[in-house]
């Protein structure tokens, strides 16, 4: 199995009901397991009263310009090392081609280069939280 099967197969596995999952093949194995739900006691079904608006409110449109998303899953790593200056920061130009950050996966160190030379306009996610296939994390606009 390679590195990009494993990846998708964790991702498959991120997206699915399951709760855990045991692979083996010769002498690989894996075990992925999810977090117990946390348990949250039932509420009273709420009844809509006559003050209420007939609608939901409307979702905040998503923010203008293009975004580096995660190429796979994984821990989010702003800076090369802990203490570190960031790879980048809001409102720096950046290079096509340089690091923008790092995705640790299974002890790798992947790094996501920027698409094109551009302005980083929001980083959209935190140093060291986990971010699974396909997470926004960088806004940018072309230079």
């Amino acid at each position: 199995m390679d590195k990009q099967e494993l990846y998708e197969l964790m991702d498959r596995f991120a997206q699915s009901t399951l709760q855990v999952m045991k692979l083996r093949d010769g002498g690989f194995s894996l075990e992925l397991r999810k977090p117990e739900p946390a348990f949250c006691p039932a509420q009273p079904p709420v009844s809509p009263s006559a003050d209420a608006p007939a609608s939901a409110p409307a979702a905040e449109p998503a923010p203008a310009g293009e975004v580096v998303r995660a190429p796979l899953v994984g821990t989010y790593y702003a800076a090369p090392a802990p203490g570190a200056a960031p790879f980048v920061q809001v409102g720096g130009r950046v290079d096509k081609g340089a690091t923008l950050c790092l995705i640790e996966a299974m002890k790798t160190m992947s790094e996501v280069p920027a698409p094109c030379d551009l302005i980083v306009e929001a980083l959209l996610a935190e140093d060291g939280e986990l971010v699974g296939f396909d997470a926004p994390l960088v806004r940018y606009r072309h230079v």
